[in-house]
């Protein structure tokens, strides 16, 4: 994806440019990177945040995890899950320091192209009730709660190893 400049407002009144963020796949070398990243950008933890986890997505849909960079640093993250029937968003997370600056709109851009393409109808959002945060940029982007709907979790043993 070719990076694209915009005039911002500078320290002291200046222009600089910004360049867009580059949106691409998570290859398995920026697993560790992106486990680090989560740490300072995400909103609370998953139960899936460990290398295993990340592993497991990327060998299975190596097209899920989207990286935004801009000028080669990690600015943003967000898991892009289609299971044949319905589009799933998780991990939008924005590095502070780029926050308001694109990089959640041009993720959510490329997920939801990414489901187009894969004949996806829907897309929905797992977005904790205090993250006010995030919920602001969801509504950003057009998203919006559906309350008919709770969601039910149950934790699953682990598989064994070997």
């Amino acid at each position: 994806m070719a990076k694209h400049g915009r005039r911002t407002a500078g320290a002291g009144g200046g222009m600089r440019i910004m360049t867009e963020p580059r949106i691409r796949a998570a290859v398995p070398a920026d697993l560790d990177a992106v486990l680090a990243f989560w740490r300072i950008a995400a909103e609370g933890t998953s139960i899936s945040d460990d290398r295993d986890g990340i592993e497991r997505l990327v060998a299975r849909d190596p097209e899920a995890l989207l990286l935004a960079e801009r000028d080669g640093e990690l600015a943003g993250t967000v898991i892009a899950g289609f299971d044949g029937w319905r589009c799933h968003l998780y991990r939008l997370a924005v590095h502070p320091d780029h926050r308001r600056r694109g990089v959640g709109g041009a993720l959510l851009a490329a997920a939801e192209e990414r489901f187009v393409r894969l004949g996806g109808r829907r897309a929905d959002a797992m977005v904790l009730d205090h993250n006010e945060l995030g919920q602001h940029a969801w509504r950003a982007a057009a998203y919006g709660p559906q309350q008919q709907w709770t969601r039910w979790v149950k934790p699953l043993p682990s598989a064994p190893r070997g």
